[in-house]
């Protein structure tokens, strides 16, 4: 086991403690506030490996099927269980809608992913997609601080939790699917041109036989005059 894939590991591995934290059973759950930091604290962390795993396996060389499989599936299996975590825990911010709009968008890019690897090609990830995990990571954290606290204040300066964690939430939607239909649209272009490639051998194979069958035999009105 290498260092990158140990670090994907430890993403799946903070899925259980997150949800453990945010969970009535957590020791320190009457501590006013101290749950919530934790939870967030560790849910950033957790995310910013994604990077970081992704960098030190190209960085070393150690870039493995095994890591391949692993990170795409480390990052689904954190939102989906930080949102699905979510909503039980912050329900007047994240709805069951924009839960289950996250999710099957990772669902959807996975199934196409999928099925681009056994065509042969890939789709890379668009900047849509990058600004989406960022505003999930902020949208995430906002709503489980915004559970303890509705206000942040700062000085002379008051920071609405609740505000910036709704607005993070309803903007997640809004990229998620605009992300999705971008992607889906990258797919079907390639897969469109995969398909003519495949398509065009046969064509050339044909009228390649027709012509040799020209030259050896005659043309066809000298066929029908023999």
């Amino acid at each position: 086991m290498n260092l990158p894939n140990s670090i994907t590991l430890s993403r799946i591995f903070c899925i259980p403690a997150l949800l453990w934290i945010l969970s009535r059973t957590f020791p320190l759950h009457d501590r006013h506030g101290v749950p919530e930091l934790i939870a967030a604290s560790l849910f950033i962390l957790a995310s910013a490996t994604d990077g970081l795993d992704g960098y030190l396996a190209r960085r070393r060389g150690q870039v493995t099927t095994m890591g391949m499989l692993l990170d795409p599936l480390a990052d689904k299996l954190l939102i989906a269980g930080a949102y699905i975590a979510l909503v039980s825990y912050t329900p007047d911010i994240m709805p069951v809608w924009v839960a289950v709009l996250v999710i099957g968008r990772e669902f959807l890019v996975s199934g196409l992913r999928s099925i681009a690897s056994t065509e042969g090609f890939t789709i890379e990830a668009s900047d849509l997609g990058k600004l989406k995990m960022v505003v999930q990571i902020v949208s995430v954290a906002a709503a489980i601080l915004a559970h303890r606290w509705q206000q942040w204040q700062i000085g002379w300066l008051t920071v609405s939790m609740s505000f910036i964690a709704k607005v993070a939430v309803y903007w997640v939607a809004v990229v998620a699917t605009i992300s999705a239909v971008d992607y889906f649209i990258g797919f079907w272009r390639k897969i469109d041109h995969a398909s003519e490639k495949r398509r065009k051998p046969g064509q050339f194979v044909l009228r390649r036989s027709q012509k040799e069958a020209t030259m050896e035999n005659g043309p066809a009105s000298d066929l029908l005059t023999k």
